[in-house]
C-alpha cells in the first residue's frame, strides 16, 4: 500500500523548551511506539491482509506521509511488529514459566489463566498475532515465515523448560519428552486461541489446557 515518503513533521518541528533543559520527550521515538502499539492491536484482531495503514494512522493521529519516516514499507512494519510481538510474549512466559513461588505445572495453569483473562478483556476480539500472520503465510513475504518459525521455536524451548523442571519436581515421568510435549501444546493452543476468538468465549482455551495437562506422563 503505497504511501508518500515524506519527513515526519512532528519530528521536524520546533520543540519550545526552557533553557539549559533537554525536550522531555523523543518525538520519533514515540511516534513510532505509538506505530508498533496501534498495529499489533490491529494485527491481532484482523491480520496483516485485512490491516489498511489508514485505519492504523488514524488511531495514532499520524499524517499519512510520515509513515516512511518510520518504516521503509509495510513489509518492513510488519517484521518490526513480529519482532515487537515475541519480546513481549516471550517476557509474559518468562513471568510465568519461571515463577519459583508455584510448582512447575501450576505456572502453565497460570499462564493458561492469564491468557483467559486476556482474552475476555478485549472481547475475544484479539487473537495471536503469530497465529493469525500463519494463517496468511501464503500472501506475505517469505522472509515472515522464516520469523514466525523461529517465535514459536522459542514459545516450545520456553514450555519445554518449564516441563523439565516439572520432571524434576516428581511431577512429570522421568522418560517425558518435553521437547515434544511443548511442540504438541503450541500446536494445539494456537487452534484454540482462533476457537476462542470465534466463539467469544474461553471455553476452547480451557478445554485445551484441561486435556493437555491431563495426558501427561505421571511418575
Amino acid at each position: 500500500m503505497p504511501l508518500d515518503s515524506a519527513a515526519d513533521p512532528a519530528a521536524s518541528a520546533p520543540v519550545r523548551r526552557k533553557p539549559g533543559r533537554p525536550p522531555r520527550v523523543d518525538v520519533a521515538r514515540d511516534t513510532r511506539e505509538a506505530l508498533l502499539r496501534a498495529g499489533l492491536e490491529v494485527l491481532t484482531e484482523k491480520g496483516f491482509a485485512a490491516s489498511g495503514l489508514d485505519e492504523l494512522l488514524r488511531r495514532v493521529g499520524v499524517p499519512k506521509g510520515s509513515f516512511y519516516y518510520y518504516f521503509d514499507s509495510k513489509e518492513a512494519f510488519g517484521a518490526a511488529l513480529i519482532e515487537r510481538y515475541a519480546a513481549y510474549f516471550a517476557r509474559k512466559l518468562d513471568r510465568h514459566f519461571l515463577d519459583e513461588a508455584l510448582s512447575p505445572l501450576a505456572r502453565l495453569q497460570a499462564f493458561v489463566e492469564d491468557a483467559c483473562s486476556g482474552m475476555a478483556r478485549h472481547g475475544f476480539r484479539r487473537g495471536c498475532l503469530v497465529g493469525n500472520l500463519g494463517q496468511e503465510i501464503a500472501a506475505l513475504p517469505e522472509a515472515y515465515r522464516e520469523s514466525l518459525r523461529a517465535v514459536l521455536a522459542d514459545w516450545e524451548s520456553r514450555l519445554a523448560a518449564c516441563l523439565e523442571a516439572a520432571k524434576q519436581a516428581g511431577e512429570l515421568a522421568a522418560g517425558a519428552d518435553c521437547a515434544r510435549l511443548a511442540a504438541y501444546f503450541w500446536t494445539g493452543w494456537e487452534g484454540a486461541v482462533l476457537r476462542a476468538k470465534l466463539e467469544g468465549s474461553e471455553r476452547a482455551l480451557r478445554l485445551f489446557a484441561e486435556g493437555f495437562i491431563a495426558t501427561l506422563p505421571r511418575r
